[in-house]
Formats: structure tokens, C-alpha cells, sequence
């Protein structure tokens, strides 16, 4: 429904018994609550739109952020993605020019990264939701204690799944995924104070097709 946050209904299934649902119908409760008292992002009915757009089995690469935009018009369920014709934020913009480095193609001329979202490209926040205008406000509502869980699950249950953990707080996630199944890339953040210190040069695009071999990162 148009406005409510909601899992989907294969996501519901693929997390059964891998999450406290309990646990999420609070968290959800603490966001419904806060919308009340200050501008909460991204929108209502969007909190799950990397899940939305992104079915379980059709995972082939988790890419994982720490939590949504807290400017006007930016957040919208998407890890790094603002909608098109919304500017560039500089993560993202140091995140396609490695991957135009890296894959010989173009830096694409959209910020929705919609079209990675549903070529298999999980774009997921490890919180999912944010106050306006103050980044990280979210932390404790209980979001990380879900997506840890959602990672473990993707870990645990699906094959050959490639893991791109940007930065220190990503890369904490590492011991939740198993590394005999799956491939796991980690290295410095793409935000401008961290992006010459090992991002660029990483090379997280092709490595992720070479281990794949079947699959290409959709074009945007």
C-alpha cells in the first residue's frame, strides 16, 4: 500500500525465522512516531524499496551503506541512490567514475540507481531511516540488529552472492557472511575524505564479474 512500509511478501519469507519480528514491528513503530514530530527520511513506503526492487533469489551483489541521505529530495530506499535529476552527491559520483574506470564505460548520466537495484544489485543502508538533517540519528532504533540479521540470512542461505563493504563501519559486517560461499570485497569508503585512500583503483565492479562470470552490472 501506497505510504505504509512494509516487507515484501518474499522478503517476509526468505527472513522467516532469521529476524525478531517483534523487534522490527518497534523499530517501525519508533520511526511511525518520530514522522510525527520532525521530517524523517526517505518517505513513507520507501523505507524497504532496496527489497522492494530486489527479490531475494535474484541476488547477486549486496552493496551496503551506512544510512540514507538526510537532505531534502535525496534518500529513497536505495544505499548511495538519489532519485534522477536530483545532483550527484560525491559518494556517488567518485563511486561511477571507478566504475567507469574500472568497467571502460561511460559515467552515467543518472543519479537512480534503480536499474543495479533490479539487475540484482542489493542497495541496502544497515539503518533505514534518518531525521532530517542529521546523519546517523537513527542508530539506535534498532535498525542494525535487523540487517545484520538480513545479511546473515543472504549469507547463509543463498550461493555465490559478491559483498561490497565500503568503508570501516561496512566492513565490520564481515564476520556475518561466509567467505567459502561468497566473495567479499572491503576497501576505503568512496566519500571524498576516504576515496584516495584505496577506493579508486579497487577495482569492486569487475572483480564482481570475474567471481560471478554470468553476470554484468546493469548499465543506469
Amino acid at each position: 500500500m501506497e505510504g505504509q512500509d512494509f516487507l515484501p511478501p518474499e522478503w517476509e519469507r526468505f527472513l522467516k525465522g532469521s529476524i525478531d519480528e517483534t523487534a522490527l514491528v518497534q523499530t517501525l513503530a519508533k520511526v511511525c512516531h518520530r514522522r510525527q514530530e520532525v521530517e524523517v527520511y526517505p518517505p513513507e513506503g520507501k523505507i524497504f524499496r532496496a527489497m522492494q526492487l530486489t527479490s531475494p533469489e535474484d541476488i547477486k551483489v549486496v552493496i551496503l551503506g551506512q544510512d540514507p541521505y538526510h537532505e531534502p529530495g535525496q534518500a529513497e530506499g536505495l544505499a548511495f541512490s538519489v532519485p534522477s535529476g536530483v545532483a550527484v552527491p560525491p559518494s556517488l559520483r567518485n563511486i561511477f567514475k571507478e566504475y567507469s574506470a574500472d568497467l571502460g564505460r561511460e559515467i552515467p548520466a543518472t543519479s537512480h540507481l534503480g536499474a543495479w537495484a533490479g539487475g540484482g544489485v542489493l542497495l541496502i543502508n544497515a539503518v533505514l531511516s534518518v531525521d532530517a538533517g542529521n546523519a546517523g540519528s537513527h542508530r539506535n532504533y534498532g535498525w542494525e540488529k535487523f540487517t545484520d540479521a538480513l545479511i546473515a540470512a543472504v549469507s547463509s542461505k543463498l550461493e555465490k552472492v559478491v559483498f561490497i563493504l565500503w568503508g570501516g563501519f561496512a566492513a565490520r559486517k564481515v564476520p556475518l557472511i561466509d567467505h567459502n560461499k561468497h566473495l567479499v570485497i572491503t576497501s576505503a569508503h568512496p566519500s571524498p575524505l576516504s576515496a584516495y585512500r584505496g577506493f579508486f583503483g579497487s577495482k569492486p565492479f569487475s572483480q564482481a564479474e570475474n567471481f560471478l562470470t554470468d553476470w554484468r552490472w546493469p548499465e543506469l
